[in-house]
């Protein structure tokens, strides 16, 4: 049974400011080594619940914060930022199921800590089919498309039960709660890591049974970007098919979710190579 982890940091146990999970910063190796952490207690749980083969996909900043060397030995690592899928990168329909881990409210949406979409310092929301959305949710509908279900979503408390809402039947481990966007109340490793092992190992279980199916989007899907700057709106248009509709939001629609996402990447993309000018 095959099983993809995608991990992020704002939601791992024990973050709660942006100096925790930005490189350079004093806390970040604590912090790397608690995501790492959370993604072992994740394997671990998987692997109880049927996996047999587990792929572990870094999500965050430059998406090389996992550490190989404390990583469990039965999870190979995805690591590296030039992925054509973001943080579902490599993810196909050979995977049996997905599950999330430190994933973060989206920009806006309530007091999640260090709630943000995608690309901070460029991204103010993204829409799909006219509804604001957070990464999860994103990241869900791509894998429905492939027809897998996602099992678990591990974060803070807010996190967690918005993906509940939108996704039945699926296992949430809310490590901390949110109480401003720089304050959480968390769970000690300890507790944390054994409440997300018996979160996944049942989260597994669920996807083998067939308890917990794939979440989808309606089709055609209508990707929406509001950018904070108009030069990634301006230059997204080299793109045939974007839809400039504001002079900071592009469109995308398309029959195929995997393709509108691909060109959806590809924008933020560009967006990030011209926000403060190509030279």
């Amino acid at each position: 049974m095959r099983i993809y982890i995608s991990v992020d940091m704002e939601g791992i146990t024990g973050v709660a400011v942006a100096k925790h999970v930005a490189q350079g910063e004093k806390d970040y190796e604590r912090f790397r080594k608690l995501m790492t952490q959370d993604a072992n207690a994740t394997v671990e749980g998987a692997l109880a619940g049927g996996a047999t083969d587990i792929v572990v996909s870094d999500g965050h900043g430059p998406m090389t914060n996992i550490l190989i060397e404390e990583l469990h030995p039965a999870a190979r690592l995805m690591s590296g930022s030039n992925k054509t899928l973001g943080q579902m990168e490599g993810i196909d329909a050979g995977f049996d199921g997905a599950l999330f881990v430190g994933y973060h409210q989206r920009e806006g949406g309530g007091d999640g800590i260090l709630n943000h979409t995608l690309i901070s310092r460029m991204v103010y929301e993204v829409r799909l089919n006219g509804e604001p959305v957070d990464e999860a949710t994103l990241n869900a509908a791509l894998c429905g498309a492939f027809n897998i279900p996602v099992g678990l979503i591990t974060g803070d408390s807010v996190t967690c039960h918005d993906a509940a809402r939108r996704i039945p039947g699926l296992m949430i481990a809310p490590v901390k709660e949110a109480l401003d966007r720089l304050v959480g109340l968390s769970l000690t490793p300890e507790k944390a890591h054994a409440l997300i092992r018996e979160r996944a190992k049942q989260a597994v279980e669920g996807i083998k049974a067939g308890r917990i199916k794939p979440y989808r989007v309606s089709m055609p899907v209508t990707f929406e970007v509001d950018f904070k700057r108009t030069s990634p709106a301006h230059h997204a248009t080299l793109f045939p098919g974007i839809e400039r509709r504001g002079p900071r939001t592009i469109a995308i629609t398309d029959t195929d979710y995997v393709r509108g996402f691909r060109q959806f990447w590809g924008a933020l993309i560009v967006g990030l190579a011209v926000a403060e000018g190509l030279l």
